[in-house]
């Protein structure tokens, strides 16, 4: 309920009646300080009865042009310069008609026209003083009084507004005691009090001389390879490396500043996420409908959930695990009530369901999800692989140019790159066919391919976490294997942006940084979780790689549009010399790691 008038007059008078009466004070100040300037220091000069009657005026004129401007009205931050500039209208509105009060009575009463002029910009001054000193008390009583000590790595936009909220944050359990930087133009910079007070060159030295206890990264753009030098360096000195909140949490309110984390396995081997060209992606998504197979899968829920965002006329999941879709239909639709059409239980097996599909919901962007993953399982029933990843992207591909479907992306993997497995080989035939059907159509159907994907089902981060909760031992299948890694919100954003950007037949790859060591996870998992859990080598496992790569042999590496998103062209096949039988006999688990398919 809106308060009355003398209700609210009261509230002014008690927090901001303080206030005024220093804006009293200021113009008292500017007023005499004017006239002693203005009569050489000759007090005798000085009317006092008419200074003090242009002092009252001034008083009562700021009084009401403080509340036309708000400057009393609880809408500024004291001392913030949203507040300056009212206040710069407030004091240039009393100087006018105070100026002409003191022309009309200052002939032969001792007030010089030019007072007002002189005294303004003084009495601005004092205002401005004030109000600093009010509100540097004020955030020093915010400041918190125990916390532990963080130095901040980065002294950016983001470090900066980092340190004033953690300053100025009377519940913040951290208290920056200094800025890291490597760059040598930020080595005088000081915010608040805190100082940049060297690079990480640095850390060692000043951990002990500050006393800090953990770094808090204040870099928006942190990969995982600077996280990872950082985390190695804190290691050694007994130092948590903690990061701040996604920014897109921060702006849209549902993570502050403050919400730090520690750092996770995840940001150590994950990549910062490709920013998007929301354009192209909003001309090819917005008012289309768009089918997604595999969407109760890791990657096509998430490619789901991140759809929607582009306002698509109708969004179609497709999946053959009910439960699956279930979930995917909750984390979206808020419901998982499974009798709406946005859910379809197909089998991407059954070309006939799928023909029949597309042609009663006439998708115009497919996203081919769905596929079977598991390297050592597909090794022994490499006929499955067949069945789903070659067959079945070949149905997926014929129920599209049924329906002239414009945009087709078929979700690949690294190992489609000179591969030596069931799983290589397959993927790589399903981007050979998402190929040939672009030269038979001339509509965008391409492939996108990248590396292993954190926290996707059955991946090598749950798995090791399952191991270490049960004890042990974590298996690894070579001291010296590596692999490309993303998270799952990456491997969506990627696949939504070939949509937008990728030509007829192309594999678009994400250049995913350095590869990381599987040892070197499977050490730091284990010692986040202080247990002393052993690592068993199992050795390689058969088609399996000590070492992935993202571009086959011959493949190109252009990129036209995304400085990190190659465009590869790979050689086409034909479903017609598709054979099961020379499939199998290639495939024969005495020379797989030889095979290959055309």
């Amino acid at each position: 309920m809106r308060k009355p008038a003398s209700g609210r007059f009261a509230h002014f008078v008690e927090t901001y009646g303080g206030l005024y009466l220093l804006d009293v004070m200021a113009w008292a100040i500017g007023i005499i300080i004017a006239l002693v300037l203005r009569f050489d220091f000759a007090f005798t000069r000085i009317h006092w009865g008419w200074t003090l009657a242009v002092i009252g005026v001034a008083a009562a004129l700021q009084l009401l042009f403080g509340w036309v401007f708000w400057v009393y009205r609880s809408r500024y931050q004291i001392g913030s310069f949203d507040e300056v500039r009212a206040v710069v209208f407030n004091v240039t509105a009393v100087t006018a008609v105070t100026w002409v009060f003191a022309f009309l009575v200052g002939y032969g009463n001792g007030i010089p026209r030019s007072t007002l002029v002189i005294a303004a910009p003084i009495t601005f001054s004092v205002m401005g003083v004030a109000r600093y000193m009010i509100r540097i008390l004020t955030e020093r009583s915010l400041k918190p009084a125990k916390a532990e000590r963080v130095l901040l790595y980065g002294a950016g936009y983001l470090g900066i507004q980092t340190a004033k909220r953690l300053l100025t944050d009377a519940k913040s359990e951290y208290l920056p005691v200094g800025f890291l930087d490597d760059d040598p133009a930020k080595s005088n910079q000081e915010v608040r009090g805190v100082k940049v007070l060297g690079g990480i060159q640095d850390l060692g030295r000043l951990v002990r001389s500050t006393g800090a206890t953990s770094l808090l990264v204040c870099i928006g753009d942190a990969d995982a390879g600077m996280l990872r030098r950082l985390d190695t360096e804190a290691d050694k000195l007994g130092v948590n490396v903690m990061v701040l909140p996604p920014l897109n949490q921060i702006l849209d309110n549902s993570a502050s500043i403050s919400s730090v984390r520690e750092l996770s396995i995840e940001d150590i081997i994950g990549r910062h996420p490709v920013r998007l060209s929301t354009e192209s992606i909003a001309e090819y998504l917005q008012g289309k409908r768009v089918l997604v197979t595999g969407a109760g899968g890791s990657i096509g829920s998430e490619l789901c959930r991140q759809l929607v965002n582009f306002a698509p006329k109708e969004l179609i999941m497709l999946d053959r695990d009910e439960t699956a879709l279930q979930e995917v239909q909750i984390s979206i639709a808020g419901h998982g009530l499974l009798d709406t059409n946005d859910v379809v239980l197909a089998d991407i097996r059954d070309s006939d369901s799928l023909r029949e599909i597309f042609v009663e919901r006439q998708p115009e962007v497919v996203f081919h999800a769905a596929a079977l993953k598991h390297l050592p399982m597909l090794e022994q029933y490499p006929d499955e692989a067949w069945k789903t990843n070659v067959v079945g992207t070949l149905n997926v591909l014929n129920a599209a140019r049924a329906v002239n479907v414009g945009t087709f992306v078929n979700i690949s993997t690294d190992k489609a790159a000179n591969p030596t497995s069931v799983l290589g080989h397959s993927k790589r035939v399903a981007e050979k066919l998402t190929g040939w059907m672009a030269e038979q159509t001339g509509n965008r159907y391409l492939s996108v391919r990248f590396g292993n994907v954190i926290g996707s089902r059955g991946s090598m981060l749950p798995t090791f976490r399952n191991l270490i909760e049960k004890g042990g031992p974590i298996t690894v299948t070579h001291p010296e294997a590596t692999r490309f890694f993303m998270t799952i919100p990456e491997a969506s954003q990627l696949v939504i942006q070939a949509g937008g950007i990728g030509r007829p037949g192309e594999v678009l790859i994400l250049d995913m940084g350095e590869p990381v060591r599987i040892l070197d996870v499977a050490k730091r998992m284990i010692a986040q979780s202080g247990k002393d859990i052993e690592i068993v080598y199992t050795g390689l496992r058969h088609g399996e790689k000590l070492h992935e790569v993202l571009t086959g042999d011959g493949e190109g590496n252009e990129r036209p549009f995304h400085p990190k998103i190659s465009h590869a062209h790979i050689g086409v096949i034909s479903p017609d010399i598709l054979d099961h039988d020379g499939w199998v006999a290639r495939l024969n688990l005495t020379d797989a790691a030889e095979g290959r398919v055309q």
